[in-house]
């Protein structure tokens, strides 16, 4: 009887041990963090603390002299945590991934490799076409910290800025009411016997509700205006107490701005933010009331705001305060620097286990959404209208 012919062997028709994919080795950041340049920027990426959990997990960190000193961190902090101090501004920007709080000057792109990896803020209303040009030139994959986005669609560096901005304008208010700054002499708080601060707050978003929980929590009589009905709603839901709360009518505006002491504007426009308090309106406020503005950044909410610096906040017209900083954070360069090191952390050892930034990108939807450069191309639809360059949909890209 002939042998049937089989076009396996014997060995072949053994059961054979099943081939896993192999994934991407976990990989090594070299992360270098430049000291901030910008005017009044105080703040630093990554705290010691987040130092010390990166060089744990096998990473470098390459820190310029003095990067932490606004935020009360010292190179001696740094250097225990396990980072490496130099004092050449050059060799920090060589480094293969840059984190930066401020985005980076066309200067101080000229120091970066091809190929480098940005984090940085975008603050996209300030920047030129040349910045876009400049990064395109050199091949940079880009991300911009406030367009990251977390599980639940929050962005989470937005919100973390938002809640400090709006904590601290009550106690600037407080600062500025008293009278160690020509204020009325009015205390912001619940004193039995003595009629409460009256605030106003225009804009129900994160800043309006930070800004009214440290109100009430001081004992001031808050009224809160929003066009946003939903808004308004969720304001009360989350603060857990009913509130004076309205929409945007001149009217009712106009009568709690006259028996007001404090008003606090944080309204958020698409391009500017909308003026919603005319001059007509500030000149019925009561003498020594102070406004801040902290919609600043986009043009301000109140037609009377200018802009003004940490070093000089304030000025004076039609007899009522006016703060109108744009960074208002900054002024709490330490506390603004824990929030933003606790947002960067978990995605730099997220991107090191998924083996790099590409994978990253590839499934966290989030962190795509930050991405406006990848390879020097560009691929966030806003910029590409804004400043009319050309761009592509990174899915196109990553896949």
């Amino acid at each position: 009887m002939s042998k049937s012919l089989s076009p396996f062997t014997k060995q072949q028709l053994l059961p054979q041990e099943e081939t896993l994919e192999i994934f991407k080795r976990k990989g090594e950041l070299f992360i270098g963090i430049p000291k901030e340049t910008a005017f009044q920027e105080k703040r630093v990426c990554l705290t010691p603390d987040a130092v010390s959990a990166l060089v744990n997990n096998g990473h470098k960190v390459l820190l310029e002299a003095g990067a932490g000193n606004g935020a009360s961190f010292s190179d001696k902090d740094y250097s225990e945590a396990g980072a490496e101090i130099t004092k050449d501004t050059a060799k920090v920007y060589a480094c293969p991934m840059i984190l930066k709080v401020e985005p980076p000057s066309l200067e101080q792109i000229k120091l970066l490799n091809p190929q480098t990896i940005l984090i940085s803020a975008l603050q996209l209303k300030t920047q030129s076409k040349k910045y876009f040009e400049a990064l395109a030139s050199k091949r940079i994959t880009a991300l911009a910290f406030e367009f990251i986005r977390d599980n639940d669609g929050i962005y989470p560096a937005v919100r973390s800025l938002s809640e400090i901005a709006g904590t601290a304008c009550v106690l600037i208010a407080s600062e500025l009411l008293s009278n160690s700054t020509e204020g009325n002499g009015l205390m912001f708080g619940n004193i039995s016997g003595v009629p409460p601060v009256e605030v106003v707050i225009i804009g129900a978003g994160t800043v309006g509700e930070f800004a009214a929980r440290s109100s009430i929590g001081l004992g001031a009589n808050v009224k809160i205006f929003d066009n946003s009905l939903s808004k308004l709603r969720r304001i009360q839901t989350n603060l857990g107490r009913t509130l004076f709360t309205s929409t945007l009518q001149p009217k009712n505006l106009t009568k709690a701005l006259k028996r007001c002491d404090v008003v606090i504007g944080a309204v958020r426009g698409t391009n500017r933010a909308p003026i919603v308090v005319t001059e007509a309106m500030v000149e019925c406020m009561k003498k020594g009331a102070i406004i801040i503005d902290v919609s600043i950044d986009m043009g301000g909410c109140f037609e009377t705001s200018e802009v003004t610096t940490h070093r000089n906040p304030t000025f004076v017209k039609h007899d009522v305060i006016h703060y109108c900083v744009p960074n208002i954070p900054a002024r709490y360069s330490r506390t603004a620097s824990v929030s933003i090191s606790n947002i960067f952390t978990p995605y730099l050892l997220k991107i090191a286990d998924d083996g790099g930034i590409e994978n990253s990108l590839r499934f966290d939807k989030g962190l795509k959404n930050g991405l406006y450069f990848y390879h020097g191309i560009l691929t966030n639809k806003s910029v590409g209208e804004w400043f009319d360059l050309k761009y592509s949909d990174i899915n196109l890209l990553i896949f």
